[in-house]
């Protein structure tokens, strides 16, 4: 039964634990509880804000509106055919939970995108990605409410208009657009994405030359666990800064002061890890009152019961530190609300 809230403490809906609170809270259990939403809205004036795993959010504020925490569930597979497989999952899954599903049915495609915490209506907001592989690279499409008019509407990829860590959903439309479910394109046959130099490194130091599924989970997991924290252990946003993308010239003068920098050419720019930047300002591991960034991965911000203003200064350090070192600006990959 749909039921609203007031002042409610979300605390325990974010990752990264920083005392939060909504002036109007409501769990979505069912599509129907949307509606239910959109018209309480209506009826009270209130803005809405969609929550979903609360792991790529950090609130600074009361939320003054109404708050919706997205638990809609569901799984079904579309179509399928001998070289492809059409799989639907609703926004409110856990997208972990989504990604083992479609392992345990031998589909491939999502295995680089093993335990990324967060929920699947998300994904596409953020066009998540890791170890050489994004959201994009699987998507098919995804239905929208519109948060205005309670008309459905069905988002393309170039609808989409992804971009590292980038969609529309970030920017033109932000906060207009509740997605209900998200499509995905995946392999039957095995196709993998090995690039990246740790699964590399896991693969030669195994001895495995023509790896399957299951090792290749098993790599990524052993990686991501090695490097980074679990949320619902040591509270944290994930990573919580952009790699800086760079123009060749920029890259070549900073070549020369640091020749050890690491990067990863792209078509037409290069990627520089802010993990790597962060470290080199002498961030990695340094703790700030109650917030630090985490001493294994320079890039996950962690919280031991700090509040949202050391959160912020924090961020605001690193930087300006890093601009002042590098000349480049770290743009925060996770929401500042």
């Amino acid at each position: 039964m749909f039921k609203v809230e007031h002042d409610r403490d979300i605390t325990q809906f974010t990752t990264i634990k920083v005392p939060a609170r909504a002036q109007y809270f409501a769990i979505l259990k069912k599509r129907a509880d949307i509606y239910s939403a959109l018209e309480y809205a209506k009826q009270h004036g209130l803005d809405i804000y969609i929550l979903g795993g609360g792991s790529n959010v950090v609130f600074t504020k009361k939320i003054k509106g109404l708050v919706l925490k997205n638990e809609i569930k569901g799984i079904e597979i579309l179509k399928k055919t001998k070289s492809k497989v059409i799989v639907r999952a609703s926004s409110g899954e856990n997208w972990s939970h989504f990604v083992s599903y479609t392992i345990d049915q031998g589909f491939y495609g999502l295995e680089n995108l093993f335990l990324i915490y967060g929920t699947v209506g998300a994904a596409p907001v953020q066009n998540i990605g890791a170890y050489g592989v994004e959201l994009k690279d699987v998507f098919l499409s995804l239905r929208a409410i519109d948060l205005r008019t309670g008309k459905e509407k069905e988002f393309t990829l170039e609808a989409c208009r992804f971009a590292y860590r980038e969609s529309v959903f970030k920017h033109k439309l932000k906060g207009r657009f509740f997605i209900t479910d998200v499509t995905f394109k995946l392999d039957i046959k095995p196709r993998f994405k090995l690039d990246y130099g740790p699964i590399k490194a896991k693969l030669k130091e195994r001895g495995i030359k023509k790896p399957n599924l299951k090792q290749i989970v098993d790599i990524i997991g052993e990686i991501r666990n090695s490097k980074l924290p679990n949320p619902y252990q040591i509270p944290n946003a994930g990573s919580f800064f952009k790699n800086p993308e760079v123009g060749f010239s920029v890259y070549k003068k900073l070549l020369k002061k640091y020749p050890d920098m690491p990067a990863f050419k792209l078509e037409k720019k290069v990627k520089i890890p802010a993990a790597w930047l962060i470290e080199q300002a002498g961030f990695k591991g340094k703790k700030y009152g109650k917030v630090a960034m985490y001493e294994k991965q320079a890039l996950i911000l962690t919280n031991d019961g700090g509040s949202a203003a050391e959160v912020l200064a924090l961020v605001k350090r690193v930087k300006k530190k890093v601009k002042f070192l590098f000349g480049l600006d770290l743009e925060e990959e996770v929401n500042i609300i």
